[in-house]
């Protein structure tokens, strides 16, 4: 028998958010230490400095390893393997040394019952047989219960050779001081047999183990664990006595020990040797796609000649031809649109130069025609007058085309110089209020108190706020336009809102390609080519500006020019929002904004104030934004940038589409 064992919503303009307090939220500092992956950039910890500092603190050595976790599968992929093989190996470890530790104890256990069992036979036989009262030298024998016990432990002691130890006790603990004391031998504590064992043993008739960890008389050596099999019995008086066999355990600790040792030096050899095949094995699939990806952005970055180098026949393989095969067939449809491109653009240029000789003849016969048109009868006069003013409409087609061959071969030069807009926009508002009188339209201007001065070509700024303003007189239906003017930081802006027709989704980005109509049976009363905005376009981004559109159906439309102060410098806002605050959503706002309490409050719409676009988000650093992106085109804003066609000039954007409210029929 065993006793025991070992064992406003975003983005909105003009509406301040907050978050509401409340004694049941608490902010969880640590759980927003990452963000998808991402660590948080300084100052976004809530809570007071010392928080930040400790999570900033945390967070500086984490950056770089977090940083390449995320961008090397090769090492995702490594570590993987080794974290799920030192698993394995753990756990093939445990059950193993449990298996051996198992399998050692049994058959200790079983050898010391076995060792155990007979010393006690010995005992009894010894305890049962006759006392011879005469003592060999013929005296009478003084043996008594006492030296019987020293007798016999020292007997079947001898009998072990140092493997086990014996210990006989009293049966009554109050014996003990009454001659009867505790026998052992190899110098054990009688303190090493548990009180639990003594009870058990005291209680029962039969055999009982359980391992303790055996100690010596003042430390003589040090502890170690051991079996302890005892028993009851009687002495050769017939009184109950307990005796006891305790086996150390030191050899098979050993040889547990040297299993143990050696499952960890093959673990640890198994563990860095599959770490190793795994990061061979990636290496072979990762090292064709890095070399995909390098090939593929110097495919982007236009070297079209750029190839795969395709070794075997396996997967990779395939997919290397496949890739090879693709970058063959896209650089000859580029080569074809290039060249097709160059040809359309050959044939605009010449058929446009080969048309001004005629032009210019039939417009010297033109010009004698309409002079002497007071000798002709009437329908011969008009005739005459259509004739000239379809001449100039001619011209002006001809100018224009040739103004655009010179943006796509390339050849437009900028004429940069410091202007006062103030005076550019005076000019035009002068040249466009014939037309707006004829509307019926006003033309104000907001804006013009201080000057707005920049360093541009005063004749590609007129000629975009030229068509921007007559576009809006003619889209107007009769209504006010509005020019505002703004400088703040780096950037200059012109806005031009009128309250017309407006845009419908999607237009606001159509609008600025070449022919374009929202509605085509919409008569051109002011003589249009239907390429006043492309080249628009091309003049600011000529700039290194913005040109871009917003419009609501119903609500009119705004266009804004936007320019850096110095040229070649790159914007990072605009000092007009793209979205005028009386636009039918932002008094939607405001007026949801104004009706909603909070806390007991009723919020109030902020003015948007100029340069607001300039203040950087949370967590951004102000620097040098990407070339090419507008900053004011975020969610929320009401549009979005146009895109810049392919091998053209990617230093700025063109326009925005808005989201949610676009004006309808506008042709330009």
């Amino acid at each position: 028998m065993s006793l025991g064992s070992v064992a406003p919503k975003p983005g909105e303009p003009g509406v301040r958010t907050g978050r509401a307090a409340g004694p049941g939220r608490k902010p969880a500092r640590f759980g927003r230490l990452f963000q998808g992956g991402l660590l948080l950039p300084d100052g976004a910890a809530s809570g007071g400095p010392v928080p930040r500092l400790v999570m900033r603190w945390l967070r500086r050595p984490l950056l770089p390893a977090v940083r390449l976790w995320r961008r090397n599968i090769q090492l995702r992929v490594v570590v993987t393997t080794l974290l799920m093989s030192l698993g394995v190996v753990l756990l093939l470890g445990f059950v193993v040394i449990g298996q051996v530790r198992n399998g050692l104890l049994d058959a200790k256990s079983k050898a010391a019952q076995s060792q155990a069992a007979g010393g006690f036979a010995v005992a009894r036989e010894l305890a049962s047989a006759p006392v011879d009262p005469v003592g060999p030298d013929g005296a009478a024998s003084g043996r008594n219960a006492n030296s019987w016990r020293s007798d016999l432990v020292v007997q079947l002691a001898s009998g072990g050779q140092g493997s086990y130890n014996v210990v006989a006790l009293s049966a009554d603990s109050q014996q003990d001081g009454s001659g009867r004391a505790p026998r052992t031998s190899g110098l054990v504590d009688p303190a090493s047999i548990p009180q639990a064992l003594r009870d058990a043993v005291g209680q029962g008739s039969g055999t009982y183990e359980t391992y303790v960890s055996i100690r010596y008389w003042n430390n003589a050596f040090d502890p170690e664990p051991g079996l302890v099999v005892g028993t009851r019995l009687n002495d050769i008086e017939g009184q109950p006595y307990e005796l006891y066999y305790l086996f150390p355990l030191a050899q098979e600790e050993q040889s547990l020990n040297l299993v143990r040792g050696t499952l960890a030096t093959a673990g640890l050899f198994v563990v860095v040797l599959l770490g190793a095949i795994a990061w061979l094995v990636v290496r072979q699939i990762v090292t064709p796609v890095r070399m995909a990806a390098g090939i593929a952005e110097r495919l982007a970055a236009g070297r079209l000649q750029e190839r795969m180098k395709v070794t075997g026949e396996d997967d990779i393989a395939r997919l290397g031809e496949a890739f090879n095969k693709m970058a063959q067939n896209l650089q000859l449809k580029i080569q074809q649109l290039e060249e097709l491109s160059r040809m359309q653009r050959r044939f605009v240029s010449d058929v446009s130069h080969e048309l001004r000789t005629p032009l210019t003849t039939v417009r010297m016969a033109a010009d004698v025609i309409h002079e002497a048109r007071s000798d002709f009868d009437p329908v011969t006069a008009r005739s005459a007058e259509l004739l000239g003013d379809q001449l100039d409409r001619f011209e002006s087609l001809l100018s224009d085309l040739l103004e655009i061959s010179r943006f796509d071969a390339g050849a437009a030069a900028l004429e940069a110089e410091p202007i006062d807009l103030r005076e550019v926009v005076r000019r035009v508002i002068g040249g466009a209020e014939p037309l707006a009188e004829r509307k019926g339209s006003r033309i104000r201007v907001a804006g013009d108190e201080q000057p707005v001065v920049a360093e541009a070509d005063a004749r590609r700024v007129e000629r975009v706020l030229r068509n921007l303003v007559v576009n809006a007189v003619e889209h107007g239906e009769g209504r006010d336009v509005v020019v505002r003017m703004a400088a703040a930081g780096g950037a200059v802006a012109v806005a031009v809102r009128d309250y017309g027709v407006g845009l419908k989704p999607g237009e606001a980005t159509r609008v600025f390609n070449r022919f374009w109509r929202a509605d085509p049976a919409r008569a051109r009363t002011t003589g249009g080519t239907g390429l006043g905005l492309s080249i628009a376009v091309e003049d600011a981004r000529l700039h290194g500006g913005w040109l871009q559109a917003w419009g609501e159906p119903g609500g009119g439309s705004q266009f804004r020019l936007t320019l850096p102060r110095t040229a070649d410098e790159p914007l990072r806002g605009s000092p007009i929002p793209l979205e005028p605050e009386d636009s039918r959503q932002n008094r939607e706002r405001a007026r949801s904004s104004a009706e909603a309490p909070v806390n007991g409050h009723r919020l109030t719409s902020v003015p948007v104030q100029a340069g607001a676009e300039f203040a950087p988000l949370p967590g951004q650093v102000r620097g040098a934004a990407p070339r090419g992106v507008d900053p004011a085109a975020l969610p929320g804003s009401g549009a979005r940038v146009v895109a810049r066609p392919a091998g053209e000039r990617g230093d700025e954007a063109a326009g925005k589409v808005p989201t949610e409210q676009e004006g309808t029929s506008r042709g330009r």
